[in-house]
């Protein structure tokens, strides 16, 4: 039953995600029709591409592979990330309010991407791989900080490990809020970087993520099983085999890692691994082996469709796609949590 469960969730999500792709794809200030997109993706397909009638312009075919299928690949491995993130945090840390960010990553990442900007070195280390590749590493030291503080703990270590990524948020976001202050022509990028963007200048960028998301739903899918034991308490999964600390310490670095790599390709992205578990979990269940990969699907649709609208309404300027998913995401969380408390 759970494995029919699954196939049938990630085949329907699988379905929504294509259609969503090819709408996203069609749409935009200069219009390409849906068929013209689809002969245009599978002209690339070989053995397809001889029974293609390549009757498009070219103009068609440089906006959908070099313009706008590149940023919906990106919007779609950066929602996918921050999901399966929040799917883990909210798991791990028993904790259905958890986000990708509640250990302080954000944080890291947007003041290392704001010392980029703030001393002008966005091509200095390794071209344009220095702005994502400084935001990452100030994620990744930001969540060894954490575990720092909260090292040695053995009396309630979840709300240790939480009260740590506070005061790491707090810290480094006070540092953050004076590199601004102290900021004057970096201060539109700074804040426009914050905001999120999904916007590309290729296909590299966004192959990036790929690493990160293999490796983050593989160990996901991995420890499912403990993930599902760990929800009923801590107590619970160690009488029953689990090694908890080891899996929790396991869980949340991978889970970091990946939001840490999300941050620091598209910016501050918020709601997206908040709203998406919980959205999912209405319908899917608990069960993290279906939630896991039904994550992986619904995060990337989410995104993409964040990412549309943020690009038509008001084109032909954009939004910044991380403004509309707080717009679309804190109403909706607001009611999933009003449903919440009135079950209870």
């Amino acid at each position: 039953m759970g494995r029919n469960r699954y196939i049938g969730w990630s085949a329907s999500l699988l379905i929504v995600l294509l259609v969503t792709i090819g709408l996203s794809v069609s749409w935009g200030s200069a219009g390409v029709s849906l068929v013209s997109v689809w002969k245009i993706l599978f002209d690339r397909i070989p053995w397809v591409t001889n029974w293609i009638q390549a009757d498009w312009p070219a103009t068609a075919e440089t906006i959908v592979w070099q313009i706008r299928l590149p940023r919906i690949v990106l919007a779609a491995l950066v929602g996918s990330a921050l999901a399966v993130a929040g799917v883990i945090f909210q798991g791990v840390l028993h904790n259905p309010l958890a986000d990708p960010y509640i250990l302080g990553i954000s944080s890291g990442a947007a003041l290392g991407a704001a010392l980029v900007f703030f001393f002008g070195i966005e091509y200095a280390l390794v071209g344009r791989w220095t702005l994502p590749l400084v935001a990452f590493v100030g994620g990744s030291l930001s969540l060894a900080l954490v575990f720092a503080i909260a090292k040695g703990s053995a009396q309630r270590p979840l709300e240790t490990l939480i009260l740590s990524g506070v005061i790491v948020q707090a810290f480094l976001g006070a540092i953050l809020s004076l590199v601004i202050a102290l900021s004057h022509d970096q201060l539109q990028q700074i804040v426009y970087w914050m905001m999120g963007s999904v916007a590309l200048l290729d296909w590299r960028e966004a192959m990036v993520m790929v690493p990160y998301l293999i490796v983050g739903l593989g160990v996901a899918l991995f420890y499912s099983r403990e993930l599902n034991i760990m929800v009923l308490g801590d107590s619970v999964a160690h009488h029953t085999g689990v090694a908890v600390r080891r899996t929790r310490t396991t869980l949340l670095i991978v889970a970091s890692l990946l939001t840490g790599a999300a941050v620091s390709i598209a910016g501050m992205i918020g709601f997206v691994g908040l709203v998406v578990p919980h959205m999912l979990r209405l319908v899917v269940g608990s069960d993290h082996r279906v939630l896991v990969p039904s994550s992986v699907l619904a995060g990337a649709i989410f995104m993409i469709w964040a990412d549309t609208f943020a690009r038509m309404l008001l084109a032909p300027r954009e939004l910044p796609v991380g403004v509309l998913t707080a717009c679309i995401g804190a109403p909706l969380f607001a009611y999933l949590l009003r449903r919440h408390v009135r079950r209870n």
